[in-house]
């Protein structure tokens, strides 16, 4: 593996000039490629130290790339970045070996620091994330109904309906098991339940004022 080498995957060329010049700060290698294939021949042969791959491209998706690297059991993280908050996608491609999910708009700090954390290998993997989740941060029976709910994409209204409550309700669930969580965003909740508790313990020391678009 090529310690300080990130290969990306980017078809935006504002974004790919702005990764340029945050890799390229933080003492990384940043090589982009025209395409899923293209990369894909390249990591045959050698291993970065991360992948960055956008989930909306041309052609093949994000996920078909991932996939296809996943089933040659690559050694090198994968992170996925996306500005479209799809959290069903991101949940799937957790699922598929993602080690992480970069939602747009997203912060140089933070996304060097998610780097930093997929290159060493954390957080690990727990053999039951979601029941370690609920476990570790003591949510109500009815939280841990509704999480299982919000992470799969259901609205509020539809969980409302389901549970035959008021979306008042699934809402004040909502914002207990963020704070309980730690977190702002779904797409940070799914990524938490899926990584482990420890998902960004490291990471919001590191966030920077200045955000990436």
């Amino acid at each position: 593996m090529t310690a300080n080498e990130i290969f990306i995957l980017e078809d935006d060329l504002t974004m790919r000039a702005m990764l340029r010049v945050v890799l390229e700060g933080a003492g990384y290698q940043p090589i982009f490629f025209a395409d899923g294939d293209a990369l894909i021949a390249k990591a045959r042969y050698t291993a970065p130290a991360c992948i960055l791959l956008d989930l909306c491209l041309p052609g093949k998706s994000g996920l078909d790339i991932l996939g296809q690297l996943t089933d040659r059991t690559y050694p090198a993280p994968v992170l996925m970045v996306s500005g479209q908050g799809d959290i069903p996608t991101a949940v799937r491609a957790l699922r598929i070996g993602a080690a992480d999910f970069v939602e747009k708009p997203f912060s140089p700090g933070d996304l060097i620091a998610r780097i930093v954390s997929a290159s060493a290998g954390l957080p690990a993997r727990a053999a039951s994330p979601i029941d370690y989740f609920k476990q570790s941060r003591g949510l109500t029976r009815r939280e841990t109904e509704v999480l299982d709910h919000l992470i799969a994409g259901s609205s509020s209204k539809v969980i409302a309906r389901k549970f035959g409550i008021s979306p008042r309700t699934v809402e004040d669930h909502r914002a207990s098991i963020m704070r309980k969580a730690g977190v702002k965003t779904i797409a940070q909740l799914s990524i938490m339940v899926f990584e482990g508790a420890g998902a960004f313990k490291d990471q919001s020391a590191a966030r920077d004022t200045e955000t990436v678009h």
